[in-house]
């Protein structure tokens, strides 16, 4: 676990071992979202490269009738 500090102008610095980890680049785009009491950094990822990040799931998904319009 690794501690940072908030900068009076509520900035943090991504500790560098993470940044490496999730290949962070400067400039990159990330997503803030409060849960509960933490808030989770999620890089945006561009579209194409989401590309067939689902290969492969279970698309045969039983609906109610009602679910369709």
């Amino acid at each position: 676990m690794e501690t940072i500090t908030l900068s009076p102008k509520f900035q943090v610095v991504i500790p560098k071992r993470i940044r490496e980890r999730l290949n962070l680049k400067a400039g990159q785009t990330l997503r803030a979202i409060l849960h509960e009491n933490r808030i989770e950094l999620i890089p945006v990822q561009p579209t194409r490269k989401m590309r067939g990040f689902v290969k492969g799931i279970e698309t045969d998904v039983p609906r109610e009738r009602r679910d369709r319009v």
